[in-house]
């Protein structure tokens, strides 16, 4: 199914990305702004978000002012497997990514939460497999996208 974007969908986008208004009714902000009414507003998120054009409608937090250590973990995982692993490493909120790459180890997330290592260990008792590779963030990247 095709999601045509039209001029009122794109700056909708921006402000979710750059100036979500912090008020009790959001949509409806959003809606004054863009002279369209907040069902409006919520009736266009609600397609972009099943389309795929948006991906999550929420809060980012700086997970290092928060005192969380963010890391890349990765896992070899058979091929037969990879459903099964996948399933148990996205049943933990606090994963944000999960994809497989091409050769060894294929399978990588990152989990930036204080209960890292419980999750880690989780994982491990899961998946029976026992080697996670773990890369710890050294520098933070905040990737956006403007349209």
């Amino acid at each position: 199914m095709e999601c045509l974007l039209d001029e009122k969908d794109h700056e909708i986008i921006q402000i979710l990305q750059n100036g979500f208004p912090l008020v009790s009714n959001p949509y409806k902000a959003i809606g004054d702004k863009l002279w369209i009414d907040e069902n409006a507003v919520i009736s266009r998120i609600v397609r972009l978000l099943q389309n795929g054009i948006i991906r999550y409608v929420g809060p980012f937090f700086n997970s290092r002012k928060l005192g969380y250590n963010g890391c890349l973990a990765a896992i070899d995982v058979p091929g037969n497997r990879i459903d099964e692993i996948a399933t148990i490493i996205n049943s933990y909120n606090e994963v944000t990514h999960n994809y497989l790459r091409e050769g060894t180890p294929n399978m990588w997330f990152t989990d930036s939460t204080e209960r890292q290592q419980q999750i880690l260990d989780d994982i491990k008792a899961k998946s029976g497999i026992e080697n996670i590779f773990i890369f710890t963030s050294k520098k933070y990247f905040k990737v956006k996208v403007d349209i």
